[in-house]
């Protein structure tokens, strides 16, 4: 969850190595560190600080030249955030510097040992464990003292080192935290995300669990932890620089927000099938005898992703008739799970490197099960290690609560669904009635964004909430959980989702004028079960806001959103709810795309 940058070639690193970090700042943002290095300098220079990367581009000496170095901003695990265990950590010499993503399950051990050999631990984190194997080693390749010291741990890591008496590399390894190489004309870099790279890059090396490399200036080379040489081609990302920026807007997560529509364009994009009334989804690797042979259908994701699996588990179901359901992937792989060979995995990731929707795929693989991924990242981990799946096509999403990654993972499950649909009993006339739902989506998506204004007075009514119930019914309420989700993440508001049918099972215990409810309340055969739920409210004095296609009359406030098929109103009802999080955080005062202990990819268990 934290961001790794590094560079070696001929320009001045640390304005390289800054420019990098801010793009990586999503990623973590309590603490950051730059070390570098130059061949005529005997001794590593660094600095570290507490707090955002300004804090630490404030510290930097106007003398800090090199052209080798490495840097990384922190999401705290081990050790509170501080200068002392922000990265990069050196050994006593000055001579090792190594920074860190993941976690080093052993690293208590570890520390016990070698604090028994006398060494002296200068911060409370895992990683500086890494950085005294690395130095005690007497081997005399970098390559082979960094493989030493991986052997060793137990856990995650993506990693990059540097060593003063091997000025002219960069070693980095990888084992459940990404890896990046971007390759340049006579210069490296390195990073854990492609938005780093770009600006400078777009020939990339994604490596491997389990797969090292060696950076030199003109070149560089990549082998296994084991020492075995590996063929790593590089390949071109397929986002520029610019789709990184923020466009003109205050936030990235206005920005995303506000970028919907074209996103779920370019994800219906060359995928429809009018003929066959159905869709061409090619990375799939699953054949109509495949689809048919299909008894289940199980969805993992984590958060946000979760909760678009819980919609998409909803459209198999009432479109391919498969028995479907969503289950964390947190959880999935602790419970010792009955993998049957007739079921069908889907992994959700907006990242594709989500570590705990990673584990699990892996152990579903182990046991020989079939496997989707549905991700954001092309080349990312689940999408490497699946059997085949849908790349959303959402671009990329920099502000750490996912807005328009979920709305395309929704729909790609609607395009999932319709698939297997029309393999299965889905007739021709269900078929183009679904294709030109989706159709719409687009211009419906703008005319709900065009309404912003009137969200933004909403939520300046509703700012002052302590907290706040979320309720739908069956297709609202993996809405409502989102809605409740980002609410949370963005404004620190504390809320709660339930199934409107719930409220009388206790929920009601809570409702009074100060704990407003949002309802999802949808134009289909639940509405007037969803209205009952709206006089049980009322009837008690709560407040309710409704997102609905119609006004409610028991609702103090609607925001009315315009209707599209049954199946597909769930993908419409969440985007205002992403808008009023965004103006309530507003109205407040929030760190809107850096909230407090959240980072955006969650590659540590």
């Amino acid at each position: 969850m934290c961001g790794i940058v590094g560079y070696i070639g001929k320009r001045d690193v640390a304005p390289l190595l800054l420019e990098g970090l801010q793009r990586l700042e999503y990623r973590g943002y309590d603490s950051a560190g730059i070390v570098i290095s130059s061949p005529k300098a005997a001794a590593l220079k660094m600095v570290k600080a507490k707090g955002r990367v300004r804090e630490l581009e404030a510290r930097i000496p106007k003398r800090f030249a090199g052209t080798t170095g490495i840097a990384h901003t922190r999401w705290a695990t081990h050790g509170a955030p501080s200068d002392a265990n922000a990265h990069p950590h050196l050994d006593a010499s000055g001579k090792v510097a190594v920074v860190h993503n993941g976690i080093i399950d052993n690293a208590s051990e570890l520390r016990a040992r070698l604090t028994a050999d006398g060494v002296e631990f200068l911060s409370d984190t895992d990683t500086e464990v890494l950085t005294h194997l690395i130095a005690r080693s007497q081997a005399e390749k970098l390559e082979e003292r960094v493989r030493e010291a991986v052997r060793l741990i137990e856990g995650t890591y993506g990693i990059a080192v540097l060593h003063a008496d091997f000025p002219d590399r960069i070693v980095v390894a990888r084992n459940g935290s990404p890896v990046v190489l971007g390759i340049g004309e006579k210069e490296m870099f390195v990073a854990s995300d492609v938005a780093a790279l770009v600006s400078h890059t777009r020939q990339v090396v994604t490596l491997d669990d389990g797969e090292m490399a060696t950076l030199k200036a003109d070149d560089f080379r990549t082998y296994t932890t084991e020492g075995s040489t590996t063929s790593s081609t590089p390949t071109t990302v397929e986002w520029e620089a610019e789709s990184y920026d923020m466009g003109g807007h205050d936030t990235y997560m206005h920005k995303e927000i506000s970028e919907q529509a074209e996103a779920v364009d370019r994800v219906l994009r060359g995928r429809i099938d009018d003929r066959f009334s159905t869709v061409h989804l090619g990375g799939l690797n699953l054949d109509a005898r495949d689809a048919r042979g299909v008894r289940r259908v199980k969805i993992l994701g984590c958060g946000t992703s979760y909760h678009a699996g819980q919609i998409g588990a909803q459209l198999i179901e009432e479109l391919a008739r498969i028995p479907a359901d969503a289950e964390p992937a947190s959880e999935f792989r602790y419970r010792n799970p009955v993998v049957d060979p007739d079921t069908l995995y889907v992994a959700v990731s907006q990242s594709g490197e989500t570590y705990d929707v990673l584990a699990a795929v892996q152990e579903l693989k182990r046991k020989g099960a079939r496997v989707l991924g549905v991700v954001n990242v092309v080349g990312s981990a689940i999408a490497r290690e699946t059997d085949g799946g849908v790349y959303v096509h959402a671009g990329p999403e920099v502000c750490v609560v996912s807005t328009k990654c979920f709305t395309n993972t929704v729909v790609s499950f609607a395009l999932l669904a319709l698939h297997l649909g029309r393999i299965r009993d889905l007739s021709v006339a269900d078929g183009k009635r679904i294709i030109a739902g989706l159709r719409k989506l687009p211009a419906q998506i703008s005319e709900i964004l065009d309404s912003e204004s009137d969200i933004e007075k909403l939520a300046a009514e509703y700012a002052d909430a302590k907290s706040m119930m979320f309720i739908g019914r069956v297709r609202g309420y993996p809405v409502a959980r989102e809605a409740s989700l980002k609410l949370k993440e963005v404004s620190y508001i504390h809320a709660e989702a339930y199934p409107a049918s719930e409220l009388k099972h206790g929920p009601l215990a809570l409702i009074e004028p100060a704990m407003p409810t949002v309802a999802i309340v949808p134009d289909d055969d639940l509405l007037e079960k969803n209205r009952a739920a709206l006089e049980e409210i009322k009837a008690r004095d709560g407040r309710i806001l409704a997102v609905a296609h119609q006004e409610q009359p028991k609702a103090d406030h609607t925001i009315v959103v315009p209707k599209n098929e049954d199946e597909l109103d769930p993908i419409l009802m969440g985007i205002p709810l992403q808008l009023l999080a965004y103006h309530t955080a507003l109205a407040l005062g929030r760190d809107i795309d850096k909230p407090r202990n959240l980072a955006k990819s969650v590659t540590v268990e």
